[in-house]
């Protein structure tokens, strides 16, 4: 088993050396159907195996495109990341679609929704309107606890 030390470090030499050959080093005209970058790489604790993450920006049938060069040039890259670390045996390479941008995007968008709610919610004067807002208080004042029953609460958490 190899140091945590030295998986991370075997793991960014990887990013790095397959981020180059994105550039310059895959010939498949399929790769360059969306711009492509390696986001992360995780390489198991033998360095036996790397995954490498690659964010892929383009309509979904470029990223499909783009995932099926990068299949193809699997054993490409997995023979020039070989000769170009000098590892003693070179890691499987598997190649996976990140899409924490996409989410990353989505959750944006969904908190710019909610606040462009909120804001429409309270009248001109700044006061929230009347009951049934958007914007009322979710903190309960101390009296109000006595109010509550255990099975309400777990009403709640369930649905």
């Amino acid at each position: 088993m190899a140091t945590t030390r030295r998986v991370e470090r075997v793991a960014e030499l990887i990013r790095r050396e397959v981020s180059q050959m994105l550039i310059s080093g895959i010939k498949d005209d399929r790769v360059g159907a969306g711009m492509v970058s390696v986001t992360s790489v995780d390489v198991s604790g033998d360095l036996q195996h790397a995954r490498i993450f690659v964010s892929i920006y383009g309509t979904e049938e470029a990223q499909q495109e783009t995932m099926e060069g990068l299949a193809a040039a699997t054993s490409f890259v997995r023979r020039q990341v070989g000769s170009r670390l000098g590892l003693r045996r070179t890691p499987v390479v598997v190649f996976a679609q990140d899409t924490s941008l996409e989410r990353g995007t989505k959750v944006l968008a969904l908190l710019n929704q909610l606040e462009r709610q909120r804001e429409e919610a309270v009248d001109p004067s700044g006061d929230p309107e009347v009951e049934g807002s958007a914007v009322e208080s979710p903190v309960m004042s101390e009296g109000d606890y006595s109010e509550v029953e255990d099975d309400d609460i777990e009403a709640e958490f369930q649905g």
